[in-house]
This record gives C-alpha cells, structure tokens and sequence, in this order.
C-alpha cells in the first residue's frame, strides 16, 4: 500500500528528504507525502516546491500540522533536543514514526521515547543511514560470510573540517560533545555491527583544539570491547585541517584471523593470510579490490522503503526504536566515559536508565 508521510524538517540535512530520499520513494509508489513541517518560511517554501505540495499542506505549526493533517507516519528531521515532543504529538494522533539519530539527546529521553512508543503500540525506527550506504554494506557483507575469520579488531577514522563556526550548522557548534552526539552515533553503531556483537565497554577521551570554533569537544579517541572478544578503536574530529576522511569517505578496517578489509574513501580491498607462509608483508592499495554490492536505494532512501515493508507486515528493521538504543547507549556511555576518565560498562549503563525509567512510571 501507499502511505502517507507528514515531514517534519526542510531546513539542513531535511532538503535532502524533501529533493532525494522522500521524492524517490514516492515516484515507486511506497509513499505519498500529504504535509511538511518548518520554523523556517524560506526552507519550507524550498520543500514544498522539491515535494509538489500545495501551500495548504505547509505548516511552521508541528501542532497545527498533526491536528490538519491525515497521515500514517511522520518523518524528523529536527536537531535531537526537539524529538521527542515530535513523537509526543505522532502518538497522540496514532501514527508511527521515523526518525533521524539520534533517538533523543538524552540517554534519558531516548528510553522514555522507546517506552512511549512500545505502550502506544506503535512502530518506531531511526535511519542509521550511514551503516546501509553501499559502501559499508559491502564491508559488513565481507566481515559476515566469514571470509576473514573470527573478527579480531574493528578500527574507525573520521576526520571532517568543520571548524569553522556554522559549518556544520549552528546547533551542533553549541553542542557539549557534537563529535560523539552527531559523528560517532553512527560511526560506533557500524563498528559494533561490523564487530558482530553488543559493545560491552567504552572508553573515551575527548578535547576540543583551540582553532576548533566549538562550545563543546570536536574530537575524539574511543576504544572499545564487545561481547564476542572483539575490540574497537575509533578516532573521529570535526576540526580537522584537511578533511582526510569526510562524511562518506571515512576509513574502516576489519582485522580477522585469516584477513583484513579496509574500507577508505568508498573503495574496499581486502587482504587474505597465505597459509603456506610464516611471514607476511602489505600495503593499503595492493589488496583484492572488492566492487561495491549492486542496489537501487541506500542509505536513507533505502530506510524509508524498510520502515514501509515493516509496517505491510515484514520483520522489524533493525533500526527499530528499541534496538536502536545500544546504538543511543554507545554514545551516551562514551560521553560518561569522557567525563568520569574511565571505561563505561555499557550494558550496565543501558540497564540502569532502563530501571530508571520503570521506576518513574510506577
């Protein structure tokens, strides 16, 4: 069936959804978007014209919006402090949700959200884009048909230039920890998939250099442990002098017992132990080029099309609300961890909002 999709968000990264990920999916006939939601007239105006909406269906109201219009679900694509009052307003009116990462800005705030949307009995899930782009998924597809062994170690490098003050829009440059809330949400979400089990412990250091024109911490060192015996080391920064490793280009490896995956700049190589030698030396570059998986959506695009097979009926996304909090904890956890100067459990930090949460609505 065709649904009908309120948009919350044309301003930013929400153009995107108004002139790429939203129009595609309708023009397959999987949605249709009946109203779009912006604070700002001059970004509305834009997505009403990406969109093909009518004036009517444009609102700078969320709440005279949801109160106008009939819809299925609603999309967010608003800075994380305002998800949540988003989801409150799509519940009371019964419909379901997709939304951008994080859940909430708040370890706190993403469990209540999981909560609200588990009691209303609807479907909620969070467009982890990053981890379904084609680049990434051909690097997951490699470490999962065990063609490298046992996985050993994940790494992760992001190095973006956004030091200057709004180049990465205004919100995050006022943010405490914008590389850890808004980069490595989903930089640690793909490292924990490619590593094939829950993180169990984190530790971060972060720090913001002088040139960095930031209220919070731009870059961060992260190692991690997971369930299975793996490790993670992530290195991320939104102020780095030459952007080596931007948005979509950034560097992964995955080290096995037979073999190495290197993911840098979207092109993907891998490396395979000869048996027969004791001894081995290579180099990046001179490895087994991987063609990237064949597909007509990624990313978000690719998203918004699963959350619509799950509510025909089909299996949860794996993004659904609830499994995505190990995502929001990876995060979390690590900004404890920076604060406190030592490793986090993160299931026992999960747990314990979990608790928390259950006492409050008692």
């Amino acid at each position: 069936m065709t649904y009908k999709v309120l948009h919350i968000g044309a301003g930013g990264f929400g153009e995107y959804w108004c002139h790429t990920f939203l129009p595609l999916n309708a023009a397959d006939g999987i949605i249709e978007v009946v109203g779009l939601v912006d604070i700002d007239s001059k970004a509305l105006e834009k997505g009403r014209n990406h969109l093909g909406l009518n004036a009517e269906q444009c609102f700078t109201s969320a709440q005279e919006a949801f109160e106008a219009v009939d819809t299925d679900f609603c999309t967010i694509v608003i800075p994380p402090a305002l998800h949540e009052s988003i989801v409150d307003l799509a519940l009371a009116r019964g419909m379901h949700i997709l939304s951008e990462k994080p859940i909430a800005d708040t370890m706190e705030a993403s469990v209540r959200v999981a909560d609200k949307v588990k009691s209303a009995g609807r479907k909620m899930a969070v467009t982890m884009s990053h981890r379904f782009d084609q680049d990434k998924s051909t690097l997951k597809a490699l470490a999962s048909e065990d063609a490298l062994g046992r996985v050993n170690t994940v790494s992760c490098r992001f190095a973006g230039d956004f030091r200057a003050y709004d180049s990465w829009r205004r919100f995050r440059h006022e943010m405490d920890h914008p590389m850890l809330i808004e980069g490595a949400v989903h930089h640690l979400d793909i490292m924990a998939e490619l590593a094939g089990a829950p993180c169990t412990s984190i530790y971060a250091r972060t720090w913001r250099p002088e040139w960095a024109e930031y209220k919070g911490d731009t870059d961060v060192i992260v190692v991690m442990d997971f369930a299975n015996g793996a490790h993670g080391v992530y290195e991320g920064s939104s102020a780095q002098s030459t952007g080596l490793n931007d948005w979509c280009f950034e560097y992964f490896r995955v080290e096995g017992a037979s073999g190495t995956a290197i993911l840098d700049h979207r092109e993907v190589e891998v490396f395979h132990r000869d048996t027969k030698r004791t001894y081995q030396k290579n180099r990046q570059g001179r490895g087994q080029q991987v063609s990237l998986l064949l597909g007509k959506k990624w990313g978000n695009t690719l998203l918004i099309e699963q959350f619509c097979h799950w509510l025909d009926g089909g299996p949860p996304m794996a993004t659904n609300v609830e499994d995505n909090l190990q995502s929001v904890a990876l995060v979390f956890s690590a900004v404890e961890s920076a604060r406190l100067g030592q490793p986090v459990k993160v299931q026992e930090f999960l747990e314990s909002f979990r608790k928390s949460a259950s006492i409050e609505a008692q």
